[in-house]
């Protein structure tokens, strides 16, 4: 977005820069042309950040061990931790929050790292996390949004602050592993606060396109909840992170739900739509068969028949070849006809 916090003396500014928010409210403006519905959340950095951030690593917001020495937080991006646990450094958070969503340019806020097991010197950090929460909250008011990035995990301890996860799931090997991913979404679809906005992240693997695992991560998020889904680049790739493609699957419309998802017989989830069925398939399942009424178009391999073949770990789309009604063609012989 081009935004620059302004630098002074003192405490690390609170307000961007004038004539960098001027810039992100053009680039805004840009993005909602594109996509008019398009939500944009700023991170605000609560955990770890790099060691200029402060204005130096003799800050006293840097957490320190017994020692006294700065403790390392994102090896990879050469960051150390913050300590969130000071009620200034959670002010300061929360001021930032209130900065980056009063300037009209951010819908909400995203904080990562939500790991509430999380200990420090022996003591458990997750107090320190939803007073933070709260402070954030209580700063830019009930109406914006805000999302924990807590991986595969349910976090209940900010249910009355957050609106939804990002769920960044980088392991995905195992029938049992989507089986945990599936759990909290279900969960946090059904517990968080509304609006929710709950988003979930695979990542390819290195080498292979994973159309698959593409239409899987797709189909999941579509049957499971109604939310976000991201399909990226391999994090060890020496690129920035969740760089992604945009596949032709993602062109098919299907309108709105006309109910929720819901698990068959054979292991499969199915949901209806508008303009179309969403199935997903289990990595671990069987090959599952569907079957309508009236023929019905695969997205993904644009084949057309009363019956389908799903693979499992794979999902799909399905359109109607000649819409008779407003409705969508039930799966599996449930019949519309009077």
């Amino acid at each position: 977005m081009g935004l620059e916090w302004e630098q002074g003396t003192g405490e690390p500014a609170t307000r961007f820069r004038p004539d960098t928010v001027e810039r992100a409210r053009r680039r805004r403006q840009e993005l909602l042309r594109l996509n008019p519905h398009l939500v944009l959340l700023c991170e605000i950095r609560y955990r770890d950040a790099p060691a200029d951030s402060l204005g130096g690593l003799d800050h006293p917001w840097w957490l320190r061990d017994e020692r006294g020495r700065v403790v390392p937080g994102w090896a990879e991006g050469g960051f150390y931790r913050l300590d969130f646990r000071l009620e200034s450094f959670r002010r300061h958070a929360a001021a930032r929050a209130a900065a980056a969503t009063e300037a009209a340019l951010f819908d909400g806020i995203l904080l990562d790292w939500w790991d509430e097991g999380e200990r420090f010197s022996g003591q458990p950090l997750l107090p320190a996390r939803t007073n933070l929460l709260a402070a954030i909250r209580a700063a830019i008011g009930p109406d914006k949004l805000i999302l924990v990035n807590a991986n595969d995990r349910r976090v209940p301890a900010p249910a009355p602050w957050i609106n939804g996860l990002f769920m960044e799931c980088y392991d995905t090997s195992t029938p049992e592993k989507w089986r945990v991913i599936m759990d909290p979404l279900r969960w946090a679809e059904a517990t968080l606060q509304r609006p929710r906005a709950n988003c979930v992240e695979f990542w390819r693997r290195p080498a292979h396109a994973d159309l698959d695992r593409m239409r899987a991560v797709t189909t999941l998020v579509l049957t499971c909840s109604d939310g976000y889904c991201l399909f990226s680049d391999p994090n060890e790739l020496p690129t920035p992170d969740h760089r992604h493609c945009w596949y032709p699957f993602w062109d098919k419309r299907l309108g709105r739900p006309l109910g929720s998802g819901e698990t068959r017989p054979d292991g499969a989830v199915w949901r209806r739509f508008e303009g179309g069925v969403a199935v997903f398939n289990p990595l671990g399942n069987r090959p599952v068969t569907v079957r309508f009424d009236t023929l019905m178009r695969s997205v993904a391999t644009d084949r057309t028949g009363r019956s389908h073949t799903v693979p499992p770990g794979d999902g799909d789309l399905f359109e109607p070849v000649r819409v008779l009604s407003n409705q969508p063609p039930a799966p599996d012989g449930v019949s519309r006809r009077k």
